[in-house]
């Protein structure tokens, strides 16, 4: 919706779109105040509000959001900067009624000559006080109660455990453990629990239920959408990724041990990777720690993953959610593929592979393809891991709110390909001197691997070889153009 004449207030409605992904309304004629409502969008990854005549103050709201980018510059903004959105610095400029005690170009907030010490406002932060230690103390009983009977709800379900390897442990000893102090993570097809055994053995629990009074379940799907095709679309799910797993053999995807199943729940227990994910280590402190030869082979390690799926089965495996965060770590850094929830066997129809026909993905990973045509193949998957590859060279992230105008990291990359000098100057500072020769021939796969065109993608077979080929320490001379693109 850029550049298109847009007037008029931009409705509280809006906080109803659940599932949008990026909402770019820049330069137009919008005013009155930014609604508080976007705030809770929960797969709001990126928003664009510049260029407009929006006024008021900045939602609090808005610092609920995992936002990728933000950009509120030029318009008639006023008043404090949420604390928690401080690091977006140059995604307010052009509002001089702003003001911040973190972002040094902006002028500095000042409280009313002695409106903060009224007493009638000091009484009503006692009483206000008061209030906040009741209800929290209502909630924790609360809680502690509902856990309680979920426990007794979990252990009175009647299981059946299905394995797919040798096991030293029984439903019993996983179902025990799901509770809120082992949860690790949540993700898009059910809340992770870090599981510990007796013999100090440590798994991996995804748990999807597929109760309709499910908090998970709720929020991820429209609340009015049948309960009956709610259960129905977890049931899918769960039985589509047991599916595809069990019968997956390789040292480059995940382990899965069994699976567990009740009327209303699902259990998925894996092997435990105690790294954590590449996201995870490339953009925090541990990154300076990530040589280049160890991110060399996490690069090919996840290929051979990807190209196992995508060759070494019996029909294709599609993994459509390739991206950083996805790919887990071992002790010793190597990679796993990791969240099959959103994974597709492409049928063998008429002598050829049918395509899958739901979209999916992550915003900064997905193909263009998406954007134009819900059929897509294999060749989704390898223009992610190019960008992934991308992140490994650089370092940095698939969207950036300093990439500009650009937004992703390909658009980046690729203003940066005019001389070796300047390609150089992308390459993350942490990969030491002697390996930025070998960092830049990986960029020459990535930049391959994310071609707009999907025929002139290469295969996961054909990367796996052309990552090999840039072993570190092969001093060979690559000169990246933009002609590959």
């Amino acid at each position: 919706m850029q550049s298109n004449g847009l007037s008029g207030d931009i409705p509280d409605s809006i906080g109803s779109c659940s599932m949008l992904s990026e909402l770019d309304m820049a330069q137009n004629e919008l005013s009155g105040e930014i609604p508080h409502t976007l705030g809770s969008l929960p797969t709001l990854n990126a928003l664009n509000l510049s260029d407009n005549k929006l006024s008021g103050k900045i939602p609090e709201s808005l610092s609920s959001l995992k936002l990728s980018l933000l950009d509120l510059s030029n318009n008639g903004l006023s008043g404090r900067v949420p604390l928690s959105l401080s690091s977006y610095s140059g995604s307010f400029d052009g509002n001089p009624g702003l003001c911040s005690t973190t972002i040094k170009s902006f002028n500095r907030c000042t409280s009313s000559s002695g409106s903060h010490r009224d007493t009638r406002v000091f009484v009503l932060c006692i009483v206000f006080g008061l209030l906040i230690l009741i209800a929290s103390l209502v909630l924790f009983l609360y809680f502690k109660k509902t856990e309680k009977k979920e426990k007794q709800t979990l252990r009175r379900e009647s299981w059946s455990i299905k394995s797919f390897r040798r096991m030293s442990f029984t439903e019993d000893d996983i179902v025990g453990s799901i509770k809120e102090e082992n949860l690790i993570g949540r993700g898009g097809s059910g809340d992770v629990y870090r599981v510990v055994l007796g013999d100090g053995k440590e798994l991996a629990v995804k748990y999807i239920r597929r109760s309709s009074t499910d908090t998970f379940t709720q929020k991820n799907f429209s609340s009015t959408m049948p309960i009956l095709k709610e259960n129905e679309g977890r049931s899918k799910e769960f039985e589509r990724e047991v599916q595809t797993l069990s019968s997956i053999r390789h040292l480059n995807v995940v382990k899965l041990y069994c699976s567990i199943t009740s009327d209303d729940s699902s259990l998925l227990v894996y092997e435990y990777l105690p790294k954590g994910s590449l996201w995870d280590i490339l953009h925090s402190c541990e990154k300076s720690n990530l040589g280049w030869e160890t991110r060399y082979d996490i690069a090919l390690g996840a290929a051979k993953g990807l190209e196992y799926l995508h060759h070494g089965y019996e029909r294709p495996v599609i993994h459509r959610d390739v991206k950083s965060s996805n790919i887990l770590l071992d002790e010793s850094f190597k990679p796993r593929i990791a969240d099959f929830g959103l994974a597709k066997i492409l049928q063998d129809k008429n002598g050829g592979l049918d395509s899958t026909h739901v979209v999916a993905g992550t915003y900064g990973y997905m193909a263009p393809e998406y954007g134009y045509s819900s059929k897509v193949n294999e060749k989704c998957d390898v223009y992610s891991f190019g960008v992934v590859l991308i992140e490994l060279v650089t370092g940095r992230k698939p969207i950036e709110a300093e990439f500009g105008e650009s937004k992703d990291i390909l658009n980046w990359v690729s203003n940066n390909l005019n001389s070796k000098e300047s390609v150089m100057e992308i390459v993350d500072k942490n990969i030491g001197e002697m390996y930025r020769e070998d960092a830049v021939k990986m960029l020459r796969v990535a930049i391959i691997c994310t071609a707009r065109q999907p025929g002139r993608r290469p295969t996961m077979r054909s990367v796996v070889q052309m990552i090999e080929d840039a072993e570190p320490c092969r001093l060979m001379g690559i000169v990246i153009s933009k002609e590959v693109m």
